[in-house]
């Protein structure tokens, strides 16, 4: 056989994140030693993912965003799982290993999904800088996509919640982003939307509707929502295996073999 085969090539990987050398790290073109001194951890994300700092007012936002995904409670999958497997007696970076492997369609899903829906949306317009044209085309676009769905009775990702009426985490968000001066076009298309189903259905905003407007605002592409996510609820998800392993019994399970119901039980 031949051993040329198994050689590997000497510039197999590029990458623009970081660069270590002896005594020396830069990331992004920034020493490392400094950024640890001078900026926040929020910012430190923002710089590894969209490869700059932020703004003052874009670095406020987005540390809002983090904090804004960073636990709701022990009712999702991924809380329950971690837990779960803590209660095994499984190390923490299993147990923070299946919370993440829980997240799917149903559970951290929608934010990548409402912000392909806001930036292919803003995308199919002109907008031309003039902001009462431009709000009305946002406003009409709106209308359109509301009726869509409507008619195709789907709901439209972003809005709704199994346990709030209103999510306060996106109603602060929201006024978070007017407060600041950071309103951009998919926050004004979420907002837009908003109206029409709160005065029609009587549904809001959630935290993932209100967040993919203002990451795309922000300038991330659709497919870095979940990651954000997970960046913001790690520490959550964390905080609950602790508590698991300090304060509950080991093996601990979600069910007793007495709330088992056996059905299709084929007898000979």
């Amino acid at each position: 056989m031949n051993e040329n085969n198994f050689k590997v090539n000497e510039h197999s990987l590029k990458t623009a994140i970081s660069k270590v050398e002896p005594n020396k790290i830069v990331t992004r073109g920034y020493n490392q030693e400094d950024l640890i001194e001078k900026i926040r951890y929020s910012d430190m994300v923002f710089l590894l993912l969209r490869g700059r700092l932020p703004t003052l007012r874009e670095g406020k936002l987005f540390n809002h965003i983090l904090v804004s995904f960073c636990d709701h409670g022990a009712t999702p999958p991924s809380t329950q799982t971690a837990r779960l497997i803590t209660s095994s007696g499984s190390p923490m970076n299993s147990a923070v290993a299946g919370a993440l492997l829980s997240f799917g369609h149903k559970h951290a899903g929608a934010i990548q999904k409402t912000m392909d829906l806001y930036q292919s949306a803003i995308n199919s317009i002109q907008l031309i800088g003039d902001s009462d044209i431009d709000n009305k085309q946002i406003v009409s676009l709106a209308i359109d996509i509301y009726n869509r769905y409507s008619s195709n009775k789907k709901k439209i990702p972003g809005f709704g919640h199994r346990y709030h009426d209103t999510d306060p985490r996106a109603r602060k968000l929201m006024d978070l982003a007017i407060k600041e001066g950071m309103v951009g076009n998919h926050t004004k298309l979420a907002l837009s939307l908003q109206d029409l189903l709160k005065s029609n259905k009587d549904i809001s905003l959630n935290v993932d509707g209100a967040n993919a407007a203002l990451l795309s605002d922000l300038g991330f592409t659709s497919d870095l929502g979940l990651g954000v996510f997970i960046i913001g609820r790690i520490p959550g998800i964390i905080a609950h295996i602790h508590e698991e392993n300090m304060t509950q019994d080991e093996f601990r399970k979600f069910c007793d073999i007495d709330d088992i119901v056996y059905t299709d039980i084929r007898r000979e």
